[in-house]
């Protein structure tokens, strides 16, 4: 396996300038090391992959060195249009070293949502145009393959592309400060177990992709109440609440509750500003907010350093809050599904999640079947 360190340094060394990128958990430990590591500034967390891109590309012309982009192969369509329209030689000719997690690996035993966009992976790299490596998993065989490719992005004046499989990275202790936590006290199970006791049991539920809708699982599981009323959108991060709005504006008599997180809702916050023009009255959009990306290794996102609510507002929303208290979710719950509003909820909570944490046991087939015939009844 690779040591992060020494990895770090020879990125350091080979001339990157900008780190910029989406977390994997398959780069959990370089990411880590590149926070820790890295001068101030010189490391950002984007909203989304294609942000990363342009940022790196910003950072090329500002400088004259290749940036880095890293992200989940899941996230590598949101680059495709930036890599294509803006980095390509034939457009602006940016180079960059791109590092792409390989969830999905064929022959590899991964997650429904990772299945399809691993078999596809370094195909759609050929079909872009774009050259590729798979990183060596031994340090110094790692370090010469990154520096080829870094030779090759400035020689082509365009993106490359490193390919990280499963257990490539040594594990690194992470020397990075905890961010606050605003004096919160719930975690995000306990705060999604809440909504679900106050929410009418006819009411459908569109839940984000990842620990969110794992737990929604297991909370129906241990209450034997079924999983017909549950989308859970094991995939697409960021896209769970228009999947919502699409639920509520095409069946007005069904009353819709969109569970969100914090980073999806960063990822495509544009989708705030159409959700808020919906008056249907039929939809109530929740989000969970615990500053994190959990599902891929607990990096930092800006959900505590902005104003969910505010933003909500300034895009339309009628009604948006932001609550910390087991009282104040069930409060704000009550009064939202009453008002015909269109309300946003920021539920504030606490990091982390069961060490002990199951998946869901349906198929995502399963799952989509069940809850149209929910839908239709």
């Amino acid at each position: 396996m690779i040591d992060c360190i020494s990895f770090h340094q020879a990125l350091s060394a080979a001339g990157l300038g900008l780190y910029a990128g989406v977390p994997d958990s398959l780069l959990k430990e370089i990411c880590a090391c590149i926070t820790d590591q890295s001068p101030e500034g010189a490391h950002i967390i984007a909203a989304n992959e294609g942000a990363a891109v342009a940022l790196a590309s910003g950072s090329y012309l500002a400088t004259g060195k290749p940036g880095m982009v890293y992200m989940q192969n899941s996230g590598y369509g949101n680059t495709v249009n930036p890599l294509l329209s803006l980095a390509d030689p034939k457009v602006y000719s940016i180079p960059m070293l791109l590092m792409i997690g390989w969830r999905g690996e064929p022959g590899i035993k991964d997650e429904p949502q990772h299945v399809k966009q691993g078999e596809v992976t370094l195909e759609l790299l050929d079909v872009m145009g774009i050259p590729y490596e798979i990183l060596p998993t031994e340090t110094e065989s790692a370090i010469q393959t990154m520096n080829q490719l870094v030779a090759q992005a400035m020689e082509r004046h365009g993106p490359v592309a490193m390919i990280v499989r499963k257990n490539t990275f040594e594990k690194y202790e992470s020397k990075s400060s905890q961010e606050k936590t605003w004096d919160l006290t719930l975690r995000r199970e306990r705060a999604i177990g809440i909504i679900l006791e106050e929410i009418d049991a006819q009411v459908a539920i569109v839940s984000t992709t990842g620990m969110a809708s794992r737990e929604i699982f297991e909370y129906r599981a241990s209450r034997r109440q079924g999983h017909h009323r549950d989308f859970l959108t094991v995939g697409s991060m960021g896209h769970c609440s228009q999947i919502a709005m699409g639920v509520a504006v095409s069946n007005k008599g069904q009353h819709v509750c969109c569970i969100d997180g914090d980073g999806a809702v960063i990822m495509h916050m544009g989708s705030l500003a159409i959700t808020g023009q919906y008056r249907g009255g039929n939809l109530l959009h929740i989000i969970l907010n615990n500053g994190k990306h959990d599902s891929v290794g607990g990096q930092p996102t800006v959900g505590f350093e902005i104003d969910i609510p505010a933003i909500a507002l300034a895009c339309g929303y009628e009604d948006a809050v932001s609550v910390t208290s087991e009282q104040e979710i069930r409060d704000a719950v009550k009064k939202a599904s009453s008002s015909g509003q269109l309300t946003l909820i920021e539920i504030r909570v606490l990091p982390g999640a069961r060490s002990d944490l199951g998946r869901p046991s349906t198929t995502p087939i399963q799952n989509r079947d069940a809850f149209m015939s929910h839908l239709q009844d």
